[in-house]
């Protein structure tokens, strides 16, 4: 999962960051609207948390815009703003959530994952197959019953490659999902994420294989 904060406090923002990141979460901040709807048009994020008192914009009017494009991302609202008219309106135009500042991170990460567990959704708590289990809530594998160890970032490409079993995912999506914009990703960072994953499933006699399909993306299938 990865996750577009737009907010313009700045030790707010880096907060939000390392925050979801502990939570298995990854995010990448922008302090104004603009910024933040550029990367949108790059980027396929799952989840929108947004700043209503942004520099350049209201958060209101982003919120509009989205829907009025047809937007689907879940829209959540940070905001210090503690009348209920600005919160009522902000449902009214399309945000799907709200909080007020200041917020317990625990609370946010659940918040989100709640979200992504809608109908339509793109998290659901436990992925299934073949021996092999997922839990999203608690960053968790299961080989036959037995938890295992798995790094951060392999974790991140399974479950990718988990929610899109017996389909073909590209290494832009892979990367997209995984790493932030800020990070340094050589042509050959998602290859060798992708074949530690690999080996190491081998290794836990886990049910599923990861197949390379050059030129085009990997393929994970029991």
């Amino acid at each position: 999962m990865r996750v577009l904060v737009i907010e313009d406090h700045q030790r707010l923002a880096r907060l939000i960051v390392a925050g979801l990141t502990g939570f298995g979460i990854g995010s990448d901040a922008f302090a104004t609207a603009e910024e933040g709807l550029s990367a949108m048009r790059s980027i396929s994020y799952d989840a929108l948390v947004l700043d209503l008192g942004l520099p350049d914009r209201d958060g209101l009017d982003v919120i509009a815009e989205l829907r009025a494009a047809a937007s689907r991302i879940p829209i959540l609202i940070l905001t210090a703003r503690d009348g209920i008219d600005e919160r009522v309106e902000g449902l009214d135009r399309g945000a799907d959530d709200y909080m007020l500042k200041p917020f317990a991170m625990k609370e946010l990460a659940a918040r989100l994952r709640a979200l992504l567990r809608r109908p339509g959704g793109p998290l659901g708590t436990t992925i299934n197959i073949a021996n092999m289990s997922l839990d999203t809530a608690v960053r968790q594998v299961k080989v036959d019953g037995r938890v295992v160890a798995i790094s951060r970032r392999e974790l991140d490409a399974l479950e990718i490659l988990m929610r899109r079993a017996d389909q073909v995912v590209s290494k832009r999506i892979l990367e997209d999902s995984i790493y932030g914009l800020g990070e340094d990703v050589t042509p050959n960072t998602i290859e060798a994420l992708v074949s530690r994953l690999r080996r190491r499933l081998e290794a836990l006699r886990a049910g599923v294989s990861i197949h390379t399909l050059r030129g085009v993306g990997y393929l994970l299938k029991e």
